[in-house]
């Protein structure tokens, strides 16, 4: 009886020590570590899109106003159209213009997203492109208000003169050279796709700029209208409405659309904007 007492009590005892132990234990144990949720392919698309996004101010060149000959000069030769003549004396206070064409970079940067309706390649120091007219007048808004700065279209006769080469022109017949390939992107085949490039990577004009022949059509502040012999000063012409001047040619344009002169005109009733056509910035100078 004693003997049975005994391994009672040193059961008992055995179990009250695993009791005290095991509880010791819990309260000094750290909790273990939460696993880390990993990151989603959402929040890496957003990110990626937060740095391609990043807004960087157009590069503007400086254009010293002067006088100039606007239309069908004699270094265009036989190329001229009827909407190019007749040639007139054309007086232009100093403005500045884009370097380059926006890109689709710039475009992302202010309106939130890339142009709607580009079919060219999504490189985003590509020209954008595929735009409405008035698409391209809310990013100017948006612009403004982004930069305190009063960014605008050029007239057609402020981007003639610049892509003339201003005050330092050499009189050449496209804009830069007389050898289109070293300053253009032009003469691909249509039937294949529209297409556009980087800008920037051809030889720039007298001034600095940048893809004013080639690459893509670029829309001005005016609305297409005839020309008069008359001399005139800082003209604006009516405002764009239904048919916007466009200049400079394009990528899948022959030689002759690429000239300094030459000229064509948008239809602003299109609802998905135009493949080919982009445009650059000018501000006035003060």
């Amino acid at each position: 009886m004693v003997r049975m007492k005994s391994i009672l009590m040193m059961a008992l005892l055995a179990i009250a020590f695993i009791i005290a132990t095991s509880t010791a234990y819990a309260q000094n144990a750290k909790p273990a570590a939460k696993p880390k949720p990993a990151q989603s392919a959402t929040v890496r698309k957003t990110n990626t899109t937060a740095a391609k996004s990043k807004f960087v101010e157009p590069e503007m060149v400086f254009v010293e106003g002067g006088t100039f000959t606007m239309g069908c000069t004699s270094e265009q030769g036989n190329d001229c159209s009827d909407e190019e003549k007749p040639a007139h004396q054309v007086t232009l206070s100093s403005f500045y213009i884009g370097k380059y064409e926006v890109t689709q970079a710039q475009w992302l940067a202010v309106m939130g997203k890339s142009p709607e309706f580009c079919n060219y390649s999504r490189n985003g120091n590509s020209p954008a492109s595929g735009l409405q007219y008035y698409a391209i007048q809310e990013f100017i808004r948006k612009l403004n208000v982004k930069t305190g700065k009063q960014y605008r279209l050029p007239t057609e006769a402020e981007w003639e003169y610049a892509a003339r080469g201003g005050n330092q022109s050499k009189g050449y017949k496209y804009s830069g050279s007389n050898n289109l390939g070293d300053v253009a992107w032009y003469g691909e085949d249509s039937s294949k796709g529209y297409t556009s490039y980087p800008v920037g990577k051809k030889l720039p004009n007298e001034l600095g700029i940048y893809d004013m022949s080639g690459n893509l059509e670029e829309y001005c502040s005016n609305e297409y209208d005839t020309y008069n012999s008359q001399a005139q000063t800082n003209p604006q012409g009516s405002p764009g409405k239904y048919k916007i001047a466009v200049r400079g040619g394009e990528a899948n344009s022959d030689a002759s659309r690429c000239r300094v002169s030459a000229r064509e005109y948008a239809d602003t009733n299109n609802e998905y904007g135009w493949d080919n056509f982009g445009f650059r910035l000018a501000i006035s100078s003060k």
